[in-house]
């Protein structure tokens, strides 16, 4: 077993193949080759909510390909990337998105979608942390010592996290403050289970259901304010640091930017839409490419 192989084997559950998905009118398995494999490392927010399961066969059946996912917080994404692990990269934080685009590895980041953050927590809401600022709930739960539960793993998620709590001005810490270390429904669940608050991004919120958490800061998905909003990016591993299937890759961000819109447009969790999708727009933005402290 090659290396990108074995870590797809270790990566929350194994390989997810969507190869079955694809209609028999598709390109045969037998007629693949090795190079018509697409390795994806992606946040486990759009494993998931299922939307890889609604977007992905249109590709496989356009480009004849199998991706083959590796399911991780982002940072575990970037890290499998910098290994060479990997052909892209699904990601919602743009903090650890740019350290990787400035070091090099990785070329045409590409916007994909928009959802966004919320808080949520116990129905009685103890630290009465409901409203519409987070950062004054933030303030709320730890002047309460309120359960408060997060991901502590360096994801897309966990990065927010830290920094709303930078914005209250507070260090979190005492027998209150847990971390779980875990992907976000896994988080979402044992949150439930210990009537603690978290953050948590809008479509896994929707898959786990859990009438036992409600939420208590939310703004929408259509203009969520700049600490709630929540997008996400596709990233090509760039060809000069590891031999990938970088034509692949690009097509792949070309179609989650173009084709696939109507479809994220339309995927729905329990009734509720949890992304909406980016893309064609009169003003193009091109400051998407690059780190967002780039200067020429």
């Amino acid at each position: 077993m090659d290396r990108r192989r074995y870590v797809q084997a270790l990566g929350l559950g194994g390989v997810l193949s969507l190869t079955g998905c694809i209609s028999d009118s598709g390109p045969s398995e037998q007629s693949r080759t090795a190079d018509r494999d697409l390795t994806l490392a992606t946040a486990t927010t759009t494993h998931d909510s299922g939307l890889l399961d609604a977007v992905v066969p249109g590709f496989e059946r356009e480009f004849g390909a199998t991706v083959r996912t590796v399911v991780r917080g982002t940072g575990g994404a970037l890290r499998t990337a910098r290994d060479g692990d990997c052909d892209a990269v699904l990601v919602h934080a743009r903090p650890l998105e740019d350290e990787f685009l400035r070091a090099g590895y990785g070329v045409n980041r590409r916007s994909v979608m928009v959802n966004d953050f919320l808080l949520v927590g116990p129905a009685d809401d103890p630290a009465n942390a409901a409203g519409d600022d987070p950062v004054a709930a933030f303030e709320a739960i730890a002047d309460a010592e309120a359960t408060f539960l997060s991901r502590g793993d360096r994801s897309g998620t966990h990065v927010r996290e830290r920094r709303l709590w930078d914005e209250a001005g507070i260090d979190p810490s005492g027998s209150w403050y847990r971390e779980s270390g875990q992907g976000m429904g896994d988080t979402l669940v044992a949150a439930g289970r210990t009537d603690a608050y978290t953050l948590t991004d809008r479509g896994t919120y929707l898959t786990v259901d859990d009438d036992s958490l409600v939420a208590h800061v939310e703004r929408g998905i259509d203009d969520p304010p700049e600490l709630l909003r929540n997008d996400y990016a596709i990233i090509p591993v760039n060809p000069a640091r590891h031999e990938v299937a970088f034509p692949l890759a690009l097509g792949f961000a070309g179609y989650l930017t173009g084709p696939a819109r109507s479809r994220i447009r339309d995927f729905r969790v329990n009734g509720g839409r949890a992304f909406r999708p980016l893309g064609a727009a009169e003003e193009p933005n091109f400051g998407q490419y690059l780190p967002t402290d780039w200067r020429e």
